[in-house]
């Protein structure tokens, strides 16, 4: 829930009407014609246009004292779900009711806020659905108070309040499949299992607190004191998702889908205690990998690059390459990651006519409309 943002600072806008611009034009003229041919009557009227005219600005210039929350029920939600904001108003003037014109910003669209006679020391509360149908981040804030004067001749627009951010990650589809572990031995042979396997790993020394049968006697003989045998789960599968998002890649709405498939695959492999580590090719991938899939924007990217770093880390065991259509001549440069990733699998989005799933001797393939179908697809695979 995001926390409320009190009034620190305040925007403004002004401008005249075609009416106060008319009437000020009109003021100068029966001035000038007033003095320079000797008409006092003319000069009158251009001095009580004048004088409408600072009128309209002192009334309109008056500044409300306004307190402005917001409250957004959730800040973070899933593309389609329901998020509301609750928006709470307060008068902090002292002499005088308020009767405004106001409007908050809400992503592309401006919802109108009613205050009828909003009485000194007294709050209306208003609430409001967040549009959540595209991912994406939606902007919430400020409130535009709009004042006119009674003649129409000036209208000026301010600002309260903070902007708060409702963050649509993309939608998750329920995967029921995750890749099988390897092992690994000295000997360099590798084995799928299914289950974790607990493997030597490094000596360190012995610290309180370390069970003695994990002391390794042999080593703590050369040494000449205590060394503990550190173990890991090397079959523990680690999941590395690199999501495409050149712009050249995508068509249509196939980066949506691509976002939402690596969004299903990471909340499946953090369901299972999986590691899993999120990339994307044009840009850096840091903090919560739903946040990160929020912000993923299309733009230009250098694959070569990115597979080249991949394959120097070797971060993890299995790599899945989420891409759209027209990344279909790039697997072959993804399949070569093999050596570093016994496990590859490629995500085509997007592409409606292809067959539903391939596999080649390199790289396995999953061809599929939405992000719907990649799910249902993944967990058909039979090549993990």
């Amino acid at each position: 829930m995001s926390r409320p943002d009190p009034v620190r600072r305040s925007t403004t806008r002004s401008g005249l009407t075609a009416r106060g611009i008319g009437l000020i034009a009109g003021s100068v003229t029966l001035l000038v014609a007033g003095f320079r041919y000797g008409y006092p009557d003319l000069a009158l009227l251009g001095a009580a246009a004048g004088f409408a005219v600072l009128a309209a600005v002192i009334f309109a210039f008056w500044r409300p004292r306004l307190g402005v929350t917001r409250v957004a029920d959730p800040d973070r939600v899933a593309r389609g779900e329901p998020a509301d904001v609750t928006l709470t108003i307060s008068n902090t003037s002292r002499m005088r009711a308020a009767t405004l014109v106001a409007t908050d910003r809400c992503g592309p669209e401006s919802v109108q806020v009613p205050l009828l006679r909003l009485r000194a020391g007294h709050d209306t509360v208003e609430t409001y659905p967040v549009p959540t149908h595209r991912r994406g981040l939606v902007p919430i804030g400020p409130l535009h108070v709009t004042r006119r004067d009674p003649l129409g001749l000036i209208t000026l627009a301010r600002g309260y309040g903070e902007t708060i951010v409702v963050r649509v990650h993309p939608k998750v589809h329920p995967l029921r499949a995750t890749p099988a572990g390897l092992t690994r031995s000295l000997d360099g042979n590798v084995d799928k299992v299914p289950h974790g396997t607990i493997t030597f790993d490094t000596l360190r020394e012995y610290v309180p607190g370390d069970e003695l049968r994990r002391v390794h006697w042999r080593s703590s003989a050369k040494v000449g004191e205590l060394m503990v045998r550190e173990q890991l789960d090397t079959a523990e599968p680690t999941i590395v998702v690199l999501l495409d998002d050149r712009a050249a890649a995508h068509h249509g709405d196939s980066f949506e889908d691509a976002c939402e498939a690596a969004a299903s695959i990471v909340v499946a492999a953090v369901r299972e205690d999986l590691p899993v580590s999120l990339h994307l090719v044009g840009g850096s991938a840091t903090g919560p990998h739903l946040d990160v899939l929020t912000e993923a924007v299309l733009g230009d990217g250098d694959l070569a690059a990115t597979l080249r770093r991949l394959r120097a880390q070797k971060i993890g065991d299995t790599l899945i390459f989420l891409t759209g259509p027209g990344g279909r001549d790039d697997l072959g440069a993804v399949s070569g990651l093999r050596s570093a990733y016994p496990i590859a699998l490629a995500g085509i989005l997007g592409d409606r006519d292809s067959s539903p799933a391939a596999a080649t001797d390199r790289l396995l393939v999953i061809e599929a409309a939405d992000g719907a179908e990649f799910a249902a697809a993944w967990d058909g695979m039979r090549g993990w």
